[in-house]
């Protein structure tokens, strides 16, 4: 038998907390001594202890976990229970990851607003080029609606592409148009070069982008969640020359290494 303290220190719980458990029935001690009212538990009672914890962290309130062990859930439901919890969790961090590198990209275009030099964008021709592609639609041209449709488009290219025996002869080439609704959502095309011809059978399409004859290109390093700072010092430019947008810019993917940080894009923006 354990004291409460000795109890609590194995279970990784506040004794406070096991009197509390135990004012609400959750989890009785094994045998309270009547005159001095000191509280015992047995080990056992640490398999009842962690189930509490468990559900606890799945979200249920204390209430609800009473219901739920007196229907004597068993381990394996349990288990696939915390395992539905725990991808819940990985999923709203990943989100959340995700959400901090966009405040910190605005938060870098704050901060450089005024000392922002323009002397890496370069003017340039840009050649026709072959691109085997997928598509998908976008919400909006922002990086949190862009980044969740063009990472898994890609990544079910590369699959199409390697199945169909094509290799890429080139970068990645990612650009957009708006969609036919016209209500602020994007066609996203995730494109990579190749050499290849088009022809019947493929579950990808091989489409021939225009040359282009002046674009606005800078260079972007890092993962393109961040890409703001970078983007709007193109557009800097473009104000300050007094040149005209013809369209969004394509995003050639010049190094990708597994480091999303340690990318480096090519941002393309067409001139009128």
């Amino acid at each position: 038998m354990f004291t409460i303290g000795d109890f609590a220190r194995h279970g990784r719980v506040s004794a406070r907390m096991l009197r509390h458990y135990d004012a609400i029935g959750l989890l009785r001690p094994e045998r309270t001594d009547p005159f001095t009212g000191y509280r015992y538990y047995a080990a056992v009672q640490l398999a009842r202890l962690n189930r509490i914890i468990a559900l606890k962290d799945l979200g249920f309130t204390l209430d609800q976990v009473g219901r739920i062990l007196e229907e004597k859930v068993s381990t394996e439901e349990l288990r696939t229970m915390l395992v539905v919890r725990q991808a819940e969790l990985e999923a709203a961090m990943a989100a959340a990851a995700a959400t901090l590198g966009q405040v910190e990209a605005r938060l870098r275009s704050l901060e450089s607003e005024g000392r922002m030099t323009t002397d890496d964008v370069t003017v340039k021709s840009l050649p026709a080029v072959r691109v085997a592609e997928l598509t998908a639609i976008a919400e909006s041209y922002a990086p949190e609606d862009i980044g969740p449709v063009i990472g898994p488009l890609y990544q079910e290219l590369f699959r199409r592409v390697e199945s169909s025996g094509i290799a890429p002869s080139g970068p990645g080439i990612a650009y957009y148009e708006d969609a036919p609704e016209g209500d602020g959502s994007l066609v996203v095309h995730a494109g990579v070069t190749v050499s290849a011809a088009p022809r019947v059978g493929l579950d990808f399409a091989i489409v021939d982008l225009p040359a282009v004859e002046r674009a606005a290109t800078i260079v972007h390093r890092g993962a393109m969640q961040s890409v703001m700072p970078t983007a709007q010092k193109l557009a800097r430019w473009i104000d300050a020359g007094g040149h005209r947008s013809a369209g969004y810019a394509r995003e050639v993917s010049l190094e990708c290494p597994p480091d999303l940080d340690q990318w480096v894009t090519e941002l393309q923006e067409p001139l009128r």
